[in-house]
């Protein structure tokens, strides 16, 4: 049963950092993409970063170019998303989602594309 537990987020200062966490169980992390989505209150679900992890390829949005990295442990079959110079529109809930592809570069920031989803971690950034 393919499973994913966020973790890592919390309160933090504008300007601070934190690393979320993407445990992932089930299933073997190389044969699948791995993405990070943000959701702030009242808004659409914002696709972040992606890992083709079968490719070794990453992906970021814009939005996050350069303050945000992610990267894996494929031994530990985890995924972390590296948050820094955080500002207060970061805040929201952020999910790491699965789905596997043999296509080359399968990222993707369409919600719809991923098959599974962990519960959640919440990430706020005020003064």
């Amino acid at each position: 049963q393919v499973q994913l537990v966020e973790s890592g987020g919390g309160p933090v200062q504008p300007g601070g950092s934190l690393r979320l966490s993407c445990a992932a169980s089930g299933f073997i992390l190389d044969e699948y993409v791995i993405g990070w989505f943000r959701q702030a209150p009242g808004q659409e679900r914002e696709g972040l970063s992606c890992f083709d992890n079968r490719h070794g390829i990453r992906t970021y949005a814009d939005s996050i170019m350069g303050r945000f990295t992610i990267s894996r442990d494929s031994a530990k079959n985890m995924v972390y998303l590296q948050l820094n110079s955080l500002q207060p529109e970061d805040t929201g809930v952020y999910y790491c989602a699965a789905y596997t592809s043999t296509t080359f570069n399968a990222c993707s920031f369409s919600p719809s594309e991923y098959k599974n989803w962990g519960q959640g971690t919440q990430v706020t950034v005020s003064s």
